[in-house]
């Protein structure tokens, strides 16, 4: 276990899963160092290296991205791609040169191939071809994977890499354009119950099967990790997930359900599906001791009710 007396970086921590991180960190005594990106503007390599010059974290929780669904990554591929690489080479480039002693980089599902096996182990990495609905975001964080193994084999860093499932949580992302599918559902469903709709359309057929994992649990998973193995022990990369998946149906009639709307389901047959199964291999981080605790009811309940006391959330 690292020493909580050293600088904790947080990457990212206004997010979804950098915001997790914070609350998961904090009550165990960590110096958590964070930075608005007013303050700190990841893309701008200088700016990061003289952040760490100064700074000197022990630590780094990699967890800044330009995150998205499938509308975002077709409609912005250069922000998707350019972006995440720039924000993931400056971190990890700066983390070697000033002595970091340990790095997680959050990576993504959508790194697997399209057609993959199921459940998917971590060894299907770039063994076929990618979902080309999300290609520009996956590319990206398959950089970040090999960058930081690469780091490890030439310079003996300890930078580990976990990809989790689909993700949601406090502080998520409800853009009614750009919002992955969770909780951009959840805020349809809130806009046709205030709005006294019959309906709520859905993109797709609704047969895809997605898991969908808590991002306090994810976050709990990050520091389980850090805290107990290096990267040699971890492997090229980790998936961090529930090991169960739901079709879209199902979750839109869960979330139907604990948002209180009575109309009907309807799905646009003319928008893609995207991947029609992702469901993450976990017996490797359940062999080293980690499973989740929150239910994807009970996680959707929580998050609904964040939703409705963060006006913030809604404005978007």
């Amino acid at each position: 276990m690292y020493d909580l007396n050293n600088k904790i970086y947080v990457a990212g921590h206004a997010g979804l899963v950098g915001s997790a991180l914070v609350r998961q960190l904090t009550p165990l005594g960590g110096n958590v160092v964070t930075k608005k990106r007013s303050e700190l503007d990841l893309l701008d390599a200088d700016a990061v290296s003289r952040f760490f010059e100064a700074e000197r974290p022990a630590v780094v929780y990699l967890a800044a991205a330009k995150v998205g669904g499938i509308h975002g990554n077709s409609t912005y591929p250069v922000d998707f791609l350019l972006g995440n690489m720039k924000i993931q080479n400056n971190v990890i480039e700066s983390a070697w040169r000033y002595g970091v002693k340990k790095l997680l980089f959050l990576g993504s599902s959508c790194i697997y191939p399209k057609i993959a096996p199921q459940p998917i182990k971590e060894e299907y990495l770039l063994t076929s071809s990618l979902e080309p609905t999300n290609e520009p975001y996956a590319i990206a964080k398959i950089a970040g994977i090999k960058l930081c193994n690469a780091m490890n084999r030439q310079y003996g860093t300890d930078f580990l890499c976990v990809m989790p499932s689909n993700l949601y949580g406090f502080n998520d992302n409800y853009h009614p354009e750009n919002a992955h599918a969770l909780p951009m559902l959840l805020r349809r469903f809130h806009e046709a119950k205030e709005n006294g709709s019959n309906s709520v359309v859905i993109w797709g057929s609704g047969t895809p099967r997605r898991e969908f994992l808590f991002a306090d649990d994810l976050a709990k998973a990050c520091v389980y990790l850090m805290n107990n193995y290096t990267s040699s022990e971890v492997g090229e990369l980790i998936n961090i997930g529930t090991g169960e998946d739901c079709t879209i149906i199902e979750l839109a009639e869960l979330i139907r359900e604990v948002v209180g709307f009575s109309g009907n389901i309807e799905f646009d047959r003319t928008k893609p599906d995207g991947t029609l199964r992702k469901l993450m291999d976990v017996s490797r981080i359940h062999s080293l001791g980690w499973y989740h605790k929150t239910s994807l009811r009970e996680g959707l309940e929580k998050i609904y009710d964040d939703f409705l006391n963060n006006p913030a959330l809604r404005r978007s």
